[in-house]
């Protein structure tokens, strides 16, 4: 049952191999522990489940009224430029009761790659621990 009548929606790419989505599923329970007010889901374009329609229609019909999908892409690639805004379009007219809020890719946002760059620095021989 979601909480309350917010959601954060995690939209990855998908992929055959189960281990793929492990980072995911993390970065979601980092996000429940962080937004206890918040359902927060994972929704992929293809080849793994819940299907981003699946994970708002359920989201809707556990009465969640305002959902922002985070697509976890690195960048503006043609499945956030192309993809993402049709399946949105779909759902918001399935789902008319829905308002459906859709953040920049991660890898847009400079705090993000702050940190993968941090993360790299630090993956060098002999590098300073990280603080």
């Amino acid at each position: 049952m979601a909480s309350g009548d917010r959601a954060l929606v995690l939209f990855a790419h998908g992929a055959r191999d189960a281990r793929w989505r492990e980072p995911f599923e993390r970065l979601q329970q980092k996000l429940v522990a962080a937004l206890p007010g918040c359902a927060v889901r994972l929704a992929f374009l293809e080849l793994m489940s819940p299907l981003l329609a699946d994970a708002l229609a359920q989201l809707a019909a556990e009465g969640v009224t305002e959902v922002t999908v985070v697509p976890v892409f690195f960048g503006q690639g043609g499945h956030i430029r192309r993809d993402l805004p049709a399946l949105i379009e779909q759902c918001r007219q399935a789902h008319p009761g829905l308002r459906i809020h859709c953040a920049a890719a991660v890898g847009e946002s400079d705090a993000v790659l702050e940190a993968i760059a941090a993360y790299c620095v630090a993956s060098l021989p002999g590098a300073a621990p990280e603080a």
